[in-house]
């Protein structure tokens, strides 16, 4: 038999053993949740880890002597800079929390690296953590000995130290104090509360420099602190601010940061792809634009739109209307949109029918260059005629479709997608979408491609509104409004197959871009009335939720009369 003292040590051993496998099993556990922790930590599973790349290269550009598109720098005037993109060998994470933002994500913040000699930084880059790292910030060199100056010192304009978010320790945000007559255009951020080397970052002589204001939000704490990048408060084909890629900091009791862009006082169009280059350029990017399946109203070219019957017009003439040209030449030319002139379909009910429908086969595009941020983008505007915009359809409550009738309907439409492209390197930036009154600009990294690097664009059913997704997008609220319905189809059209330059710098534009006239006739009637008839067929639970919706729809949507042409359009000089 076993002594007293033998079980006793027996049973010390296994509740030592017991306790040991307990020890190990806590070990394990926290082990596991700190793996799951540092997962989250290092962001492994963040999108912003991956740098987007483009589905094929880049396009080749021919070299030309006069022009300096696609050569990696560009002279704003004694200051001359260049684009670095942001990656893994070009820049370096400073700072980055998990959560808040788009897709509750975070952000994470990017100081640009491995500069060519003489470079100089002048502010950091910002970017959601939900989407592929994608962006770029410029950095200069000064070739006149009075463009940039070191600053004298810097204030703290706020930090992270008490956020409640996720985060890489704490960030502090640092704008420079600059020498009189130098501005600052962006702010360096550190983790430590110690201030900044003073050649840390450069300040930018005042007279390359332009008021600058928020762009896009790139992330917040609601009424505690916000992110966002900037860009030239005046934008246009005429304009000189320069978007440098930086972002601006606002926190809650911290002074507003001062914040300046750059300005290209050397706004030369030679920094624009010439036509030679233009061409490479466009096949590369050129959209493919779908249709939806039940879509009756599709595109035309400008030329079959005039050759199959198109009748010019005249208020007090009404009787005696004329055909157009196949070219326009006998539209009028100039003026503004003052109801004298307007055009309509043939007469002869087929010959109605016919042009009413377009012809998607024999489409073309027709470009508009333009330059924009100071000549450091170019802009290619892709403009589709449809010769009719179909009837606007609401979503409301569990009526899926209701078709307004009339209500919508009008005669000429225009569209437009413009792609954004850099005159440093010929990469795409940013897609803007025509939607009814408004539009949206897509990253190149959030966009559809095809065949390469071609965006795909999708036309809504029967407005004709542009977006970078198939689907359902409506315009009201809690699930009702204007239905924007896209879908992929056999009604494709291939921008780069039939497109005509019809307008830019030395382009010479054909006459119907100069008719400032309307290109479909107005009919007025009752809306109110069309309104109140539909109103009727629906039961009374759903009257006045429809009448508010259709009152929520902009003006242009509910009109039935004819645009104005592309030149007419506030974008046609302005900024998208």
């Amino acid at each position: 038999m076993q002594s007293s003292n033998g079980k006793a040590f027996q049973l010390f051993c296994l509740l030592l053993f017991v306790i040991v496998l307990f020890v190990n099993q806590l070990f394990c556990i926290e082990a596991r949740a700190n793996s799951s922790l540092n997962l989250r930590v290092t962001g492994s599973a963040l999108p912003v880890e991956a740098t987007f790349k483009f589905p094929s290269p880049l396009p080749v550009i021919p070299q030309d002597g006069e022009r300096n598109f696609g050569k990696g720098k560009i002279d704003l005037e004694g200051l001359e800079v260049i684009q670095v993109s942001i990656s893994a060998s070009t820049s370096q994470r400073i700072w980055r929390t998990f959560e808040n933002g788009p897709d509750n994500k975070g952000v994470s913040i990017f100081q640009p690296i491995n500069l060519p000699n003489g470079f100089s930084t002048l502010g950091f880059y910002a970017q959601p953590n939900n989407r592929m790292l994608f962006g770029w910030v410029l950095v200069a060199k000064d070739l006149s000995g009075n463009s940039l100056r070191q600053p004298l010192d810097y204030i703290q304009v706020g930090n992270t130290n008490s956020l409640p978010v996720k985060q890489d320790g704490p960030a502090f945000f640092w704008q420079p104090l600059c020498p009189n007559g130098y501005e600052a255009v962006g702010l360096f951020v550190t983790t430590s509360p110690q201030k900044p080397p003073q050649e840390s970052i450069s300040c930018v002589g005042s007279h390359l420099t332009e008021q600058s204001e928020a762009d896009t939000w790139v992330w917040k704490l609601e009424g505690i602190i916000s992110f966002s990048s900037l860009k030239p408060v005046n934008r246009g084909t005429e304009a000189t601010g320069v978007y440098t890629g930086t972002f601006t900091f606002q926190q809650q009791n911290f002074p507003p940061p001062s914040l300046s862009c750059l300005k290209n006082r050397k706004f030369y169009l030679s920094n624009m792809p010439s036509q030679d280059q233009l061409r490479p350029l466009f096949q590369t990017y050129s959209p493919f634009i779908y249709f939806h399946p039940e879509e009756e109203f599709l595109p035309s070219s400008i030329d079959w739109f005039f050759s199959n019957g198109a009748l010019l017009y005249q208020k007090g003439n009404e009787s005696n209307p004329v055909h157009v040209q196949p070219n326009g030449s006998n539209l009028p030319q100039g003026g503004s949109d003052d109801d004298s002139y307007w055009l309509d379909y043939p007469a002869d009910k087929n010959a109605r029918e016919k042009v009413k429908r377009g012809d998607l086969k024999n489409t073309k595009v027709y470009l508009h260059i333009k330059p924009m941020f100071g000549g450091t983008f170019t802009d290619i505007v892709v403009w589709i005629f449809s010769p009719f915009n179909g009837d606007a359809r609401l979503k409301i409550l569990f009526v899926k479709s209701l078709s307004l009738g009339d209500v919508g309907e009008h005669i000429g439409d225009w569209e437009h997608v413009t792609l954004r492209i850099s005159n440093f390197n010929g990469e795409l930036w940013r897609v803007y979408f025509s939607e009814h009154s408004g539009g949206s600009l897509v990253e190149a990294c959030d966009l559809e491609f095809q065949n390469g690097n071609k965006p795909v664009v999708y036309s809504s059913l029967h407005g004709h509104a542009m977006f970078s997704r198939a689907g359902l997008v409506l315009q009201g609220q809690d699930g009702n409004g204007l239905r924007n319905d896209m879908a992929r189809s056999d009604k494709l059209l291939d921008a780069g197959v039939g497109y005509e330059v019809v307008a830019g710098p030395g382009i010479r534009e054909p006459p119907w871009v100069n008719y400032f006239r309307k290109w479909g006739p107005i009919i007025r009637y009752d809306v109110e009335k069309s309104i109140d008839g539909i109103a009727k067929t629906l039961p009374a639970v759903l009257r006045k939720r429809f009448r508010e919706l259709v009152h929520s729809i902009p003006p242009e949507v509910l009109q039935e009369m004819g645009p104005t042409g592309p030149k007419v359009k506030r974008s046609w000089s302005a900024d998208e």
